[in-house]
């Protein structure tokens, strides 16, 4: 199964190619351990889920530093805010500078880099989207599933009319503008355009089940040929209480809806997707660093970085519900494992953070940094008390305050009380006491205004 002609099957193509090829390679590896192990019935929600979490484990590295990043920037946030306010309304190219050079350094002593999550981001961002191509187009890089296309194909495409067919599909305007595929196999010519064995294989993977049928009743002497090559993606793309994870939760639950009895069970599986999708992409956002972060700006209104970010958060759910229910149910199955597998992931990562010595961390960093500066000729940067400040010292300052406001106003309070009763000579508590408590505060104030 590790021959390339496989790997000629429409495929993407592009900045992605080099990507898609090593997860194809992946998944296709998956696969073939799959059907050795089973005897020949390997599962593609099987292979889904540990191509997931095979394709997630890789990317472990990316993840503790993105979320070191975002870890750490809330931490980091009070002491940078600090810097804006110490340099608010200056201008000057001096003051820009300091603000500049004081900012870098806080971001060195936490040992990040002002654009390590956009980085962390463009390099996540090709391999999101590679991976979405491979299991959305499966059969062009895992040899067993494309296999079973092939007997119906290598004589399909010989049939008059089947290019009709083809253009009758609903995938057909998918997949149209890449029908001049000529790596692979015979080919029919129509109308100036070359359908290859690529072409009828990317359209039948996405046919419906009515579509199949229709294929069956046009050309009979092919029944044998398209009812094993259905029989046989059927019984790989069962999966639990889905009958075929080709197909999306929409299409099931209407068909089985429609069907003269209806299943409950595959209504049921087929509504867990969108469900399940929402929950567990729900939970995830719960356990990002950015939902910790709840620092304001001076005027009290919430950082609209901060802001983008929480609606951002509250509407990914959503849009994993409409995706997963309207897409083939295999890719509601790779977003449910994945969410799963980076919720994990996060969570073992924020208690590494956790554990984090800050103040120790912080000197490590200076001392790195002091090496870098070393060797650029310039002079280090001092560990002074204001370097070595942790967002634990910034968030208890203004708490300090507050105590000590307080702690002044009942000191206050209990002198004045102490020297009312020095020169009221009635019982306490008694009314008597009360009003000559008022008289001796209204002569003390009358005697201040005259001084002044």
């Amino acid at each position: 199964y590790f021959n390339l002609d496989f790997m000629l099957l429409t495929q993407v193509t592009g900045i992605l190619k080099p990507f898609a090829w090593i997860l194809g390679n992946i998944l296709n590896g998956i696969f073939w351990v799959l059907d050795k192990i089973t005897g020949g019935n390997p599962n593609t929600g099987v292979a889904i889920i540990l191509f997931t979490v095979v394709v997630n484990c890789l990317m472990i590295p990316l993840t503790v530093k993105q979320q070191k990043f975002s870890k750490f920037t809330a931490k980091m946030n009070p002491e940078l805010q600090a810097i804006q306010n110490k340099y608010k309304g200056k201008n000057d190219q001096d003051s820009i500078m300091k603000m500049q050079a004081e900012t870098q350094f806080v971001y060195s002593k936490y040992g990040v880099s002002p654009t390590g999550s956009c980085v962390q981001l463009l390099i996540q961002f090709p391999i999101l989207i590679s991976l979405y191509r491979v299991i959305y187009n499966m059969p062009a890089y895992v040899a067993k599933i494309k296999e079973a296309f092939m007997p119906l194909v290598n004589k399909f495409i010989y049939k008059e009319g089947s290019v009709e067919f083809l253009q009758s599909c609903q995938s057909y305007n998918y997949y149209k503008k890449q029908f001049s595929n000529e790596l692979f196999g015979v080919t029919q010519i129509d109308s100036g355009i070359e359908y290859t064995q690529n072409t009828y294989i990317d359209v039948l993977n996405r046919a419906s089940t009515g579509e199949w049928n229709s294929l069956k009743e046009q050309f009979p002497d092919l029944i044998n040929e398209a009812t094993t090559a259905t029989d046989l993606l059927e019984n790989y793309n069962q999966f639990l209480m889905i009958d075929n994870i080709s197909n999306s939760p929409s299409f099931i639950i209407n068909t089985a809806w429609n069907a003269d009895e209806r299943n409950w069970i595959l209504i049921i599986g087929a509504i867990m997707i969108p469900v399940l999708s929402a929950l567990t992409q729900w939970i995830n956002t719960k356990l990002m660093p950015q939902q910790q972060n709840n620092n304001k700006k001076n005027d009290g209104m919430e950082d609209p970085m901060v802001a983008s970010m929480k609606t951002m958060n509250n509407l990914m759910p959503i849009m994993s519900v409409f995706f997963c229910y309207t897409m083939p149910a295999g890719m509601g199955i790779y977003w449910i494992t994945g969410s799963v597998v980076r919720g994990v992931i996060q969570v073992c990562v924020n208690k590494y953070l956790d554990k984090i010595d800050i103040d120790e961390m912080i000197k490590k960093n200076i001392e790195k940094n002091n090496e870098l500066r070393a060797k650029q000729g310039l002079p280090p940067q001092q560990i002074n008390q204001n370097a070595t400040k942790n967002t634990r010292n910034l968030e208890n300052k203004a708490e300090n305050k507050s105590s000590e406001k307080k702690a002044d106003n009942a000191k206050q309070i209990k002198d004045s009380t102490e020297y009312y009763k020095k020169l009221n000579n009635a019982k306490e508590g008694s009314l008597a006491s009360k009003v000559n408590m008022v008289k001796q505060y209204n002569e003390r104030g009358n005697a201040k205004d005259k001084e002044e």
